[in-house]
């Protein structure tokens, strides 16, 4: 709701709307003393402008504004024996109500405008049947209509949002087509130089030095346009107030497994393999698979145990999270302190995020009871990983 001048506003729009529902009702009005022999009176002609003028507030103040017309419309009918009528002022007002409130609102004004309309035609405070039948077709025309408009308003704005969240989609395509552009230009470039410096390195310095010299104006240009290009893929984001905390990785996995624990949830933890050192985004990945599915199974599973296994093999990483819940029971009280990464992350989320690696994902219910979620992500064995790290299979 805005201020109380803001609700008083009206546009020069709704002062052309006031003016030409007041011209044309006035407009029959004349021409119904014309045709019916009746009275033109002042009563009656000051009832329909005045009704006409709280069309001005019709947008803030919809249902109060129809209750003012139908009141003036019924001083018009008593003071002007005019013909049966359903006025354009009265179209507008009710009109208006079907667009901006709410269904309910919107039955109980369209019900009462029917017989109210009707009150003092032909000096008679009894409703005819037929002036009743009359307003009830016109009433259903104009509700009819302003629903219409309203369901059209929604798929437009739906069209209007697909239109730009799609245009957004394909400047990202754009984008990332660009930054792969030039992260392989500027490396290949990169490779070479640091090749033939390597070469040079003993028989020709200088040639080494000038190579060393591309090869670092080249990694200086690459990093400024990915920064700008990075830029563009943020725009609209606040500004960090911090540097940005390291991502989680497998490291941090003990970590919502204790969460999980003072949670209420018994989560049992193991890891098989030999131990090594992952690709910083395969660890986040790892990391979010477990804290979704952890999450999901304390939110569904009810009174169950949870088991998370993390396996290390030659080319690739898996992990598994399992619970035995039978998925009814009542959901587990809130975390003692609040969980660090994203929230609301579903199964969709995960699966793109395995897939982005090149690697599956599995979640399905478990025949004997509970929920499994497993994922696999293919990581060759890193060159530069430590010898003889001892192989793990014990429970944490």
């Amino acid at each position: 709701m805005g201020t109380r001048a803001e609700r008083l506003e009206w546009t020069r729009g709704d002062g052309l709307v006031a003016v030409g529902a007041a011209a044309t009702d006035l407009t029959g009005l004349s021409l119904s003393a014309v045709v019916d022999g009746t009275p033109f009176t002042v009563t009656g002609a000051l009832g329909l402008v005045l009704a006409a003028l709280t069309l001005l507030f019709r947008r803030h103040h919809p249902l109060p504004v129809l209750g003012a017309v139908l009141t003036l419309g019924l001083v018009v009918n008593v003071a002007t024996p005019a013909a049966p009528h359903f006025g354009l002022t009265l179209t507008v007002a009710l009109f208006t109500v079907g667009r901006r409130c709410r269904p309910a609102a919107v039955a109980a004004a369209g019900l009462a405008t029917v017989p109210l309309a009707a009150v003092g035609l032909g000096g008679s405070l009894i409703p005819s049947g037929l002036n009743v039948l009359t307003n009830a077709v016109a009433a259903a025309l104009v509700v009819g209509a302003a629903v219409a408009a309203n369901r059209w308003q929604r798929e437009v704005e739906a069209n209007r949002q697909l239109l730009a969240e799609r245009a957004v989609a394909e400047e990202r395509r754009r984008i990332a087509r660009e930054l792969h552009d030039i992260v392989a230009h500027h490396i290949t470039t990169m490779q070479l130089m640091a090749g033939g410096a390597r070469v040079s390195l003993e028989h020709d310095p200088g040639a080494a030095r000038e190579a060393l010299v591309t090869l670092e104006a080249s990694g200086r240009m690459a990093l400024g346009e990915m920064r700008q290009l990075l830029d563009v893929l943020r725009a609209g984001e606040e500004a960090e107030s911090a540097p940005p905390a390291p991502q989680p990785g497998t490291a941090d996995l003990q970590r919502i497994v204790t969460e999980s624990r003072l949670a209420g949830m018994d989560t049992e933890f193991t890891v098989h393999g030999t131990v090594r050192p992952l690709p910083p985004t395969v660890g986040l990945t790892v990391f979010r698979v477990v804290q979704e599915a952890l999450t999901n199974a304390r939110k569904h599973a009810g009174n169950a145990n949870a088991r998370v296994r993390l396996t290390y093999r030659p080319q690739e990483v898996s992990v598994e999270v399992c619970d035995d819940g039978p998925g009814d029971g009542p959901p587990r009280r809130t975390p003692a302190r609040p969980r660090s990464g994203r929230a609301g992350y579903g199964l969709i989320g995960m699966r793109e995020r395995v897939a982005l690696h090149g690697g599956t994902l599995e979640a399905a219910p478990r025949e004997d009871g509970g929920f499994r979620v497993a994922a696999r992500l293919p990581v060759p064995a890193a060159a530069g990983a430590p010898d003889g790290a001892e192989r793990e299979d014990h429970r944490r």
